[in-house]
This record gives C-alpha cells, sequence and structure tokens, in this order.
C-alpha cells in the first residue's frame, strides 16, 4: 500500500511518500480501506519533535490518528457485518498516513446516514473536543463568549455551538479571510488578534474558549467578568495560558479543566456526529491534500493561512 512515512525529526519535507506492508487486523481489529486522514496541529509539533505533544515518535514510522473509510476485513472477536460499513476511528497515534489503517474495533464509529465521510472524518477528534469543551463551560442564553482560532477546527464547532445555545459571541482570529470566516459561521462580533490592543475592543466577556494560550490567552483572561470561565482546546501560539489560579481567584473567574472518560469522550464524538447528520453543525473543511503531499499539508497548517479543517484524500487507481 502507498502511505507517508515520518523519516525523522523536522519540518514538512521529513514526511515522505513511500510504500508499506499492507496490514493485516489481528483479534479485535478492523481493516479499514482509507478514503480520508483527519490532520491536527498536534501533528505538526509530533512530526517536528518539539513541542508539548501528548505522544513521542520514533522514526521510521507512518504517522497520523483519525481515518474515514469503508471496513474491509475484521479480526478474530468481531462482528463480521461491520464489513462494507462507513466508519471513522482513531488508529491510537500511528499508522493513519496510508491507504489502509487497522484499528480497535470497539473504537470504530459509524458514519450516520446523511453525513458525508469527509465531515465526519473531520468531526472525529474537532467535534469531540468542541462538544467537550462546550459542557465545560456551560454558556448560558445572552452570555458574551470569546471564541480564540475562531476559523480554526475546533473554533469554527464552538462558534456553531455556542450560538446554537444562544450566546452572543465573539470570535478571535488573525487575519480579515478568518474573521470574515467567523462571520459566515454565525459570529456576532469579531476581533483580530494580530492587531496591537485588540483587547480593548472586545469588552467584557463571560467565557473564553482558549485555543491559542501564551500571550492571546492571557490577555483574554483579562476580559472576563466575576463569574466568568476559561478552558482551553488548544496551543496554536506553542505554550497554553499557565493563569494562576491564585489570579483566577482574586479576580472571581473559573479556569476551567476539562476531564472525562473513555465512554463520555465516545459520547461527545456521537454527538457531534449526529449533530451534524441532522444539519444543525457543520465543519469548515478548509483545504485538502491528497496523500502523497502530507508535506503540503502540514506546511499549510503551520503557515498559519489555514482555516477550518485540513484532510488528506486517499485516491486509488480506478
Amino acid at each position: 500500500m502507498r502511505a507517508v512515512w515520518l523519516t525523522k525529526f523536522g519540518g514538512p519535507e521529513v514526511l515522505v511518500p513511500g510504500d508499506a506492508p499492507d496490514p493485516v487486523p489481528g483479534e479485535g481489529q478492523a481493516l479499514i480501506e482509507v478514503e480520508f486522514v483527519n490532520i491536527t496541529f498536534v501533528e505538526t509539533q509530533l512530526r517536528s519533535g518539539t513541542g508539548p505533544a501528548p505522544v513521542r515518535l520514533e522514526p521510521p514510522v507512518i504517522p497520523g490518528n483519525g481515518v474515514g473509510g469503508v471496513v474491509s476485513a475484521v479480526g478474530d472477536g468481531v462482528d463480521g457485518t461491520l464489513v462494507g460499513r462507513r466508519v471513522v476511528s482513531s488508529t491510537g497515534g500511528t499508522g493513519a498516513y496510508a491507504e489502509k489503517a487497522v484499528v480497535a474495533a470497539d473504537g470504530l464509529f459509524e458514519v450516520p446516514g446523511g453525513l458525508a465521510l469527509d465531515d465526519a472524518v473531520a468531526l472525529l477528534a474537532d467535534g469531540r473536543t468542541a462538544t467537550m469543551m462546550l459542557r465545560a463551560a456551560r454558556p448560558r442564553p445572552g452570555e458574551r463568549v470569546l471564541v480564540e482560532a475562531a476559523a480554526g477546527g475546533v473554533g469554527t464547532l464552538l462558534v456553531q455551538l455556542a450560538k446554537a445555545n444562544g450566546a452572543r459571541v465573539v470570535a478571535a482570529a488573525g487575519g480579515a479571510r478568518k474573521t470574515e470566516t467567523a462571520v459566515r459561521l454565525g459570529a456576532d462580533e469579531t476581533v483580530d488578534y494580530s492587531e496591537p490592543g485588540w483587547a480593548r475592543k472586545v469588552g467584557k466577556v463571560d467565557v473564553v474558549f482558549d485555543g491559542v494560550g501564551g500571550d492571546v490567552a492571557r490577555e483574554a483572561f483579562t476580559l472576563l467578568r466575576q463569574g466568568g470561565r476559561m478552558v482551553s482546546f488548544g496551543l496554536a501560539s506553542g505554550e497554553w495560558a499557565s493563569i494562576p489560579e491564585e489570579d483566577a481567584q482574586e479576580r472571581g473567574v473559573t479556569i476551567v479543566r476539562p476531564s472525562a472518560t473513555p465512554e463520555e469522550l465516545r459520547e461527545f464524538t456521537i454527538s457531534a456526529l449526529e449533530e451534524a447528520a441532522r444539519k444543525r453543525l457543520k465543519p469548515l473543511i478548509g483545504q485538502r491534500f491528497p496523500l502523497d503531499d502530507a508535506a503540503g499539508a502540514h506546511a499549510a497548517i503551520q503557515s498559519r493561512r489555514s482555516v477550518g479543517k485540513t484532510l488528506l484524500e486517499v485516491s486509488r487507481p480506478s
């Protein structure tokens, strides 16, 4: 099969397409004929070998953690009726940038009818995260909610979810193209946080969804009124906000640190997929790259020019 190899740590160019043995499902596993691959910002950090990434890869390895496609075979102990079904799944941290992927069968999510497979892949990680962040912060109708990185994969979903909850959404993003994207998704107000003094234009808010970390998050923290909540879902700046707990207590705000059991995480994913199938949530797929150009996909994410979700598309000879 065709695959993309992380040959060593470094820039996007270390992602090199090549061949790999076809994987075979073992006990409790399923084989997916991959059609789309989900790429996250964290994967660019894993590739570089730097940053606060959750796991450490050991090159040479096929990277990637999210796929969508059709089940073509199952191992022992797995229901054979899964074969032929459209599914999305995590791979466990490696093996996604490929034409075929073996995954744990009990981690599969069947794609609901009426939902396109590429949309389901775009929701696999980001839909779960956005749903978990929303439930952790619990914005109430009429509250002002600031969404950082509002044109990113999670941010675009949070704009929609917070708006659907009755909140007034202030979308913060870098540059006119990204703020305009947030308006199209329903944001009530926008602010460009690449401009000096951006926070002064916002005013007080009740909730901050922090997808940037660093200085942007620390400025956003100052905007919270008493009783406000701040919850972080990303660190596009390369560092977490690291707001001292005593500072939050002094200002009467709460730093929400979400936690969830594996069962709850699964429920969050299912919720996002079902909301999308009902046309109440729409992932924004901003960029698509062929499998062999995973390096180009990583470069686009790092450039800060990308919007929404970035996917790899797997095409096969007809």
